[in-house]
């Protein structure tokens, strides 16, 4: 698999997940509505920028208390995040019926942090919000929790399941206020010259729009301006 440079991350991470999205339409590698997490995994805590990451997985239970052997796996799963290129984003899946203990809170957040990984994207929850928006690490998740139970992980580098989408170890995973979307190794090289792409065909209907607000726009000159786009998408 291609793996980018910080360069090519940081140029990415101008963009938002609807361009994202959009410029991986344009290599036709996936039907349009597969790839992307769906509205119940939320950014629990607003940012401005988006990141981006190699993904680390597992999943987690809260329900009864580890086994020995399950608190072990914990040190095997931060030797992965250790050994997966950087930057890396924690992805778990939380088996329990409902989320009811939350691995996340300032304690992970500051030890995933030391360790490469940006934020962590989970169906389960989290917590001690205040505290990780202090060293900015990003918390996508269902839902707010307040106790963390009996947490511990049960799998480690797995393929999890997570807002309708399977996540599989070190796939490059993109996330911002809009959601979570998974950017396909083959086009990852080539995407942001894609997302400038987006952005100067969508540019025709939004500027040409935004100059008739006053007085209006007439349909014959909006069909010209989607013909127009159009045009520069399919070049």
């Amino acid at each position: 698999m291609a793996i980018l440079s910080n360069e090519q991350l940081e140029e990415l991470r101008q963009f938002d997940t609807p361009t994202i999205s959009n410029a991986i339409e344009l290599f036709n590698v996936r039907p349009r509505t597969q790839g992307f997490m769906g509205p119940e995994i939320k950014c629990i805590v607003p940012y401005d920028k988006p990141i981006i990451g190699y993904a680390v997985t597992a999943k987690m239970s809260a329900l009864k208390p580890p086994t020995p052997e399950q608190n072990e796996l914990l040190i095997k799963y931060y030797e992965k995040v250790k050994e997966t290129t950087f930057p890396t984003i924690s992805v778990i899946q939380d088996i329990d019926p409902s989320p009811i203990g939350s691995f996340w809170g300032d304690i992970q957040a500051s030890i995933h942090k030391a360790l490469g990984c940006v934020g962590v994207i989970t169906n389960g929850g989290v917590r001690d919000l205040d505290g990780v928006k202090e060293i900015d690490f990003r918390f996508f998740a269902s839902c707010v929790l307040v106790s963390h139970a009996y947490d511990h992980l049960e799998e480690i580098n797995c393929p999890v399941y997570v807002g309708g989408l399977t996540v599989y170890p070190g796939e490059l995973l993109y996330a911002d206020k809009h959601g979570v979307i998974s950017i396909p190794h083959e086009v990852a090289p080539k995407l942001a010259e894609a997302c400038k792409k987006v952005q100067s065909y969508e540019r025709v209907i939004i500027d040409g729009c935004r100059r008739k607000f006053d007085m209006g726009i007439n349909i014959q000159e909006l069909i010209r301006l989607r013909k127009e786009m159009e045009k520069l998408r399919d070049m």
